[in-house]
């Protein structure tokens, strides 16, 4: 069998595709953990801003390099770049032998076998999960990302999502029931929801009811799903945030009470122009509305250094982070990407200077993240055990229930390896908190029964 090394940049939507992909090709292929021991690589590529895309084109240049000095025999590319930049990649890259899109990333074994009728092989739009796909979880520990959505139909000025994956197309309610019970039959306890613009979810298949799509969704993984233990939805923008969503967290035994909520400023002119959809005083008062639920974790993304934005704009800002304290803050310098209205503004700012002002925004909440963190210094939490810890190698791992995985930090469990040999990745274990930094927490397991699902409060 040829060995086959998958390369996924991005996000976990991407992600999702990469499974899918290892999936299609797992029964005729040797998946391999390193590029050095495959004889293709397949680099599922992201588009997003300009940090990723230099990612991106800098590991097809090293596949590529590996390729020209015959260590592996081919490169096929695909993903969001591969989809938004397919003719040109195709003229500068000679070496790479094909390159397949975010609809057609299907035609992945015709790609390896070398049987496409054309070298690049793109066509506009996305390509839709079913439950029926074949798809190889690549999250260890007991964890999986399950795409309930493909596309965005909104217009944010800075983002050219839309234009590369299409429109949002939501996948039916059953289908993601039927999804979620496959993946717990395997092992799985913790889905994460994914999607481009989760509170939209259902808008696509009917209009009049698409409030109350998601929060059916939510209320059936909970309800149906026995062997699910934790339910984390992610990318959950401020419109149609309705009551009755927020009582899903309040209320629902296996939804996480974690909101990732990206609300880009707090400028009401900036956000006007981003047309966002969402003033100053809507988003105070969702908030309000969101911590009002018991053990809340709240995260959020901004980006600094839009076209225009003043030095008091960035200061309001700022003040407005020191001053709600978010669990979870990611700054994002602004990126003019083509084909977006935000491009077309005047007013661009220096690079240096919205590194600047990303740095500041970063060093306040790394103080406010500590000061919270150690907050938690005595506390009992509900850990998932994801495995031995990447960065310390004689210590297992986890996540609370405030920790989603990719995207914050983690608990590192103080006890050696032998004294935890008792841990099963997957599995739901009490932890007493003993020490924490800006992004993680120490923490010992405290000996009992596993923990099949969320039991009493997540905290205390």
């Amino acid at each position: 069998m040829q060995r086959v090394h998958m390369i996924s940049l991005g996000c976990p939507k991407n992600r999702v595709d990469s499974e899918v992909m290892l999936g299609m090709i797992q029964s005729d292929y040797q998946v391999v953990e390193s590029a050095e021991d495959a004889d293709i690589v397949v680099v599922n590529t992201c588009g997003f801003i300009d940090a990723a895309k230099e990612e991106s084109i800098d590991t097809i240049m090293e596949m590529v390099e590996l390729k020209n000095k015959g260590a592996v025999k081919k490169v096929v590319v695909t993903g969001c770049l591969s989809q938004r930049y397919s003719a040109e990649l195709e003229q500068e890259i000679p070496e790479v032998d094909a390159f397949l899109g975010t609809k057609t990333f299907t035609s992945i074994r015709d790609a390896l076998a070398g049987t496409l009728p054309q070298r690049t092989y793109i066509q506009p739009g996305s390509f839709i999960m079913d439950n029926e796909v074949a798809r190889t979880n690549t999250i260890r520990g007991g964890t999986a990302y399950l795409k309930i959505a493909e596309g965005c139909s909104r217009s944010c000025s800075f983002c050219i999502i839309p234009k590369i994956r299409g429109k949002q197309v939501s996948r039916p309610i059953e289908d993601v029931v039927r999804e979620a019970r496959k993946l717990t039959a395997s092992g799985v306890r913790e889905v994460v929801l994914v999607a481009q613009d989760m509170t939209s979810y259902g808008i696509d298949l009917d209009p009049k009811e698409n409030r109350d799509y998601l929060v059916r969704l939510l209320r059936e993984l909970d309800s149906n799903v026995p062997d699910l233990s934790w339910i984390r939805p992610l990318y959950m923008y401020p419109w149609n945030f309705t009551d009755e969503l927020l009582d899903c967290f309040q209320n629902l035994e296996r939804v996480v009470p974690y909101v990732d909520m990206p609300l880009q400023h707090i400028s009401d002119r900036i956000l006007k122009s981003m047309r966002r959809n969402i003033k100053r005083d809507r988003q105070r008062e969702l908030i309000e509305r969101i911590r009002a639920i018991d053990d809340m974790v709240l995260r959020t993304t901004f980006i600094v250094g839009y076209p225009g934005e003043t030095d008091e704009e960035f200061q309001d800002l700022y003040d407005w982070v020191k001053e709600v304290e978010f669990d979870r803050v990611g700054v994002f310098t602004y990126s003019p990407e083509e084909g977006t209205e935000a491009a077309k503004l005047d007013g661009e700012l220096p690079q240096h200077v919205m590194d600047e002002r990303r740095d500041a925004l970063m060093s306040l909440q790394q103080e406010i993240s500590l000061r919270k963190n150690r907050a938690w210094i005595g506390d009992v939490t509900q850990v998932i055990i994801d495995g031995i810890s990447e960065e310390h190698e004689l210590v297992f791992e986890g996540r609370h229930y405030g920790q989603a995985p990719d995207i914050d930090g983690v608990v590192y469990l103080s006890q050696s390896l032998e004294s935890d040999a008792h841990l099963v990745p997957g599995q739901i274990v009490d932890v007493q908190i003993t020490d924490a930094t800006e992004y993680d927490l120490v923490g010992e397991v405290i000996p009992s029964e596993p923990i099949s699902l969320i039991s009493g409060t997540l905290r205390s």
